[in-house]
């Protein structure tokens, strides 16, 4: 495969600047958001004009203790065709848990949770990889993530986990330095050792992008400028090896497109100074356009010992399934978790969860106005995400509507005609009543 260069995440907001932008090699777009048979216009054309697209997963959840779902993955396989990648990139993560494997209810996370760095979460994980390389038209190479959190007992570092994966799997890997910065504050993870310990030949490109900290936690956001620690890991990677690609990551406050560009210029710069800082011979391999190392799609890679995932499945499944649950239903946290960090983390997945309700329905917080956010957060504390996001939307105003609220009268009575226009007859003031209601309108429509 051919040198990616310097690319930048492709979003709605800003797909007007991407196009007109100097210097941009190639984009990235997140898988679940384009339909493969209506690609949006901007899309095409990058495409047609020779910019590579490539896909990037959020949902497959490969760190999860069930084998991943054949739908998604034929979901995945269709976008990669449909923009010709020359890869598919998904997350080193689990996003739900629970169900038949474990015997409770499932849960979904609505973000990227870490996976403990044992033998067992290993082999799980491997055998996933394995599955979803088969399924998949072309390469596929998984990220990193950041986590707020660590898993106790853990058997690995990260960069010996990824090695390992690495090794055993064929797989590439995407390094994101911004998550190695969101590890290094939160878990007291060296980069430069993280770094030491990859199989840098295995990369097939880099994430970099920005975050915040607030109260001693780094939280790895995409809304805000690349700080310069992130930037001195990139240049620590440039000087041992020359990745195939570098991408800018931004999901939330778009600048202008001035300072997008300001940041990819400040990325090619840490390149730059990476490739001068490289010793001997590095110098040498750094200046050299590498092929990326990857087996092509079909190729056997070392084979993956399946025959005793089962218990392991059973093991991880129930550990990621107790976690979970303390996350997004409130149950007690499980024994050695970091119980401070946990509910930074629940609340930074509730908080997650009211940005997109508030972008699948905006007409909430355009009626709730302030109010919205701390309603929501109250609605969504041990309840748990069940029915997708138009359906918490739903629930979260009957839940209102239900309690009486909002107090304003006008607010109140915007939110019932919302309600009405979305679900049927507006509820009434108690649960009981509003089943009665609904059942009696189900025996009135059967007559």
């Amino acid at each position: 495969m051919e040198r990616l260069g310097t690319g930048i995440g492709w979003r709605p907001e800003i797909a007007d600047a991407v196009e007109r932008m100097p210097g941009i090699d190639w984009v990235e777009v997140v898988a679940e958001n384009v339909c493969p048979g209506h690609l949006p216009d901007s899309l095409r054309r990058l495409r047609d004009r020779g910019v590579t697209v490539v896909p990037h997963g959020v949902s497959l959840g490969l760190g999860g203790a069930e084998r991943p779902d054949p739908d998604r993955l034929t979901a995945l396989a269709e976008r990669a065709r449909a923009l010709d990648a020359p890869l598919v990139t998904e997350h080193i993560a689990f996003v739900r848990a629970g169900g038949p494997l474990t015997a409770t209810p499932r849960l979904e996370a609505g973000h990227l949770l870490p996976v403990p760095r044992t033998r067992d979460a290993l082999g799980v994980l491997c055998e996933n990889v394995r599955i979803a390389q088969d399924a998949l038209p072309v390469p596929l190479a998984v990220e990193n993530i950041a986590a707020l959190f660590s898993w106790p007992g853990e058997e690995m570092t990260e960069g010996q986990f990824l090695y390992e994966l690495a090794d055993r799997t064929g797989v590439r890997l995407l390094i994101d330095v911004a998550n190695l910065h969101t590890n290094h504050v939160n878990r007291g993870e060296d980069p430069a050792k993280a770094l030491a310990d990859l199989p840098l030949e295995a990369i097939a490109y880099v994430h970099v992008a920005g975050g915040v900290e607030r109260d001693g936690v780094w939280h790895d956001s995409h809304a805000h400028p690349v700080p310069p620690p992130v930037l001195g890991i990139l240049t620590d990677l440039a000087a041992r090896v020359r990745p195939p690609g570098v991408l800018l990551e931004r999901d939330e406050n778009f600048p202008e497109p001035a300072e997008l560009a300001g940041e990819l210029d400040a990325i090619r710069a840490a390149l730059r100074a990476g490739r001068r800082l490289a010793p001997g011979d590095r110098a040498e391999e750094a200046a050299r356009v590498p092929a990326v190392p990857a087996l092509p799609a079909g190729t056997e890679a070392d084979p993956v010992d399946s025959s005793g995932t089962g218990p392991a499945r059973e093991r991880l499944g129930l550990a990621q399934a107790a976690l979970l649950s303390a996350l997004v239903a409130g149950t007690p946290a499980p024994e050695g978790f970091d119980r401070v960090r946990l509910r930074v983390q629940a609340r930074a997945l509730a908080v997650k969860r009211a940005g997109i309700v508030a972008k699948v329905a905006p007409e909430l917080p355009a009626i709730l106005a302030d109010g919205y956010r701390p309603a929501f957060l109250a609605y969504a504390h041990g309840r748990p995400l069940t029915g997708g996001y138009r359906q918490d939307a739903l629930d979260f105003a009957e839940r209102l509507l239900g309690g009486g609220l909002p107090q304003d009268a006008r607010a109140r009575r915007a939110l019932r005609q919302w309600w009405l226009e979305r679900s049927g007859p507006v509820p009434p003031p108690r649960r009981p009543a509003v089943r009665l209601a609904r059942a009696t309108r189900r025996v009135l429509l059967r007559r």
